[in-house]
């Protein structure tokens, strides 16, 4: 199991990830949101879903920061171990406390709301419980890793991530003796992977993509469609021109 979690499971959620959110995105391009409930009430929505967020988004960051920053360029910063393991813990605490009461606000309207009930789909409830499993999950390896203000346990999780990518086969070994509840974590966090492109989950990757596509592909111009019947007249044959030639003032005609 040690080998298939931190070896094998790794590559299998992020290939189910990668390929399946684009099958999605090429096959059924319009599921490709957030199926928003906004317009069926408003009420908890605004404070649940900011809290999730930003809980959310500041603990993904963190771990990408974290994790994949090279150990030998947290040396150069000047930064410890030990700094950086107090850091994570402060932050990743943080967060998970905004996204967990974000989170539970979104649960309880979902499940107790019965305009949203019925709107919900099976995936969306599972979705939302298992990232919040995962917050949990999270808040309680944070007493674990208390009793390891060294980086020592911290280090062998940098250096899998790492190896994962690097295609490292020894990967699954650097993890070895390490809590249970890392073990779960990572798991969950995978699995999530997995079912992300089957889930609403996708709109995040609009999210970041969508501003960074507009700036960099947008046209230099505006294109406007209008709904005249017929084309303008040519700008030398039109009611300017022929008042001219009379020697009459243009007068203006209803908008059209």
């Amino acid at each position: 199991m040690q080998t298939f979690i931190f070896g094998i499971y790794p590559y299998i959620a992020l290939s189910v990830l990668v390929i399946g959110s684009i099958a999605r995105y090429e096959r059924d391009p319009f599921t490709w949101k957030s199926s928003s409930s906004q317009l069926l009430r408003r009420k908890q929505l605004i404070l649940g879903s900011v809290l999730f967020h930003i809980g959310v988004l500041t603990i993904f960051f963190g771990h990408i920061v974290g994790l994949l920053t090279p150990l030998a360029l947290v040396e150069m910063a000047g930064i410890s171990l030990a700094t950086k393991q107090i850091l994570a813990i402060i932050v990743g605490g943080a967060g998970a406390a905004a996204a967990l009461t974000g989170g539970f606000i979104l649960l309880h309207r979902r499940l107790y709301d019965p305009r949203i009930r019925a709107t919900s789909s099976t995936m969306d409830i599972v979705i939302l419980s298992l990232l919040l499993f995962q917050l949990i999950l999270g808040t309680l390896s944070i007493f674990v890793s208390l009793q390891h203000l060294d980086g020592g346990e911290m280090v062998k999780f940098i250096k899998w991530a790492q190896a994962i990518f690097m295609f490292d086969s020894r990967a699954a070994s650097y993890t070895e003796g390490t809590s249970w509840i890392f073990t779960v974590h990572i798991f969950t966090g995978l699995t999530i992977f997995v079912l992300f492109p089957f889930s609403r989950l996708v709109h995040l990757v609009s999210g970041f993509a969508a501003p960074v596509r507009f700036l960099l592909t947008r046209p230099g111009y505006q294109i406007v469609r209008s709904r005249r019947q017929s084309p303008l007249p040519h700008r030398g044959g039109g009611l300017a021109s022929k008042a001219k030639a009379s020697g009459n003032r243009p007068v203006a005609g209803p908008a059209e």
